[in-house]
């Protein structure tokens, strides 16, 4: 079974003619490490859904500092959503931290298909609310607890980060030095 269709069926059943339809609205595209999806200031004009490889969107404060929002891996969907709605310059940037295959589906496409097959509103909807989630999870964190817990967190719920990751860009999502994350890590 092609991957993105067992990643759609995890929340709706799809016939060979829907999933057909559904992945025909989509582009796939290969990126090189290092290699940009988005900058800050452009439209996001794709959402993507990721095949193979590790991504990152992040800003940079007015000192400089990298500041990492999110890490995306095999699996999961990442773009910037206010732009991506709104269709206003993005605030964050996304860029590969290792060769990735993504597939793609721009901002009409998804529209379109929301508009003709409900099965597909649902599963964004879904998605949507699954994406609140970590998104409160995430911010809850880094309010309550301390930099050890956030790592702990982190370490339990996607070891497979610390294996694929820089530790600079794990620091910057923790909100930490590396010189912390070097003692947190001990």
């Amino acid at each position: 079974m092609h991957p993105f269709r067992q990643h759609i069926e995890e929340i709706i059943s799809l016939t060979d003619h829907e999933f057909d339809y559904i992945l025909s609205h989509f582009e796939q595209v290969k990126k090189r490490k290092h290699q940009y999806i988005l900058q800050e200031g452009e439209i996001a004009k794709k959402e993507y859904w990721i095949i193979n490889g590790c991504l990152k969107s992040c800003f940079f404060d007015e000192k400089g500092k990298e500041h990492i929002l999110q890490f995306g891996m095999e699996n999961w969907w990442i773009t910037d959503y206010e732009s991506f709605i709104k269709q206003t310059p993005s605030k964050i940037s996304i860029d590969c931290i290792e060769n990735s295959e993504l597939l793609y589906i721009t901002y009409e496409n998804r529209e379109k298909l929301t508009t003709e097959m409900h099965k597909m509103e649902r599963f964004w909807a879904k998605k949507s609310k699954y994406g609140r989630i970590a998104l409160q999870n995430r911010i809850l964190s880094l309010l309550k607890n301390s930099s050890k817990e956030r790592y702990q967190l982190l370490l339990e719920q996607y070891p497979k980060l610390f294996q694929r990751v820089p530790k600079k860009l794990i620091a910057a999502y923790l909100g930490v030095s590396r010189e912390t994350l070097s003692r947190l890590n001990s």
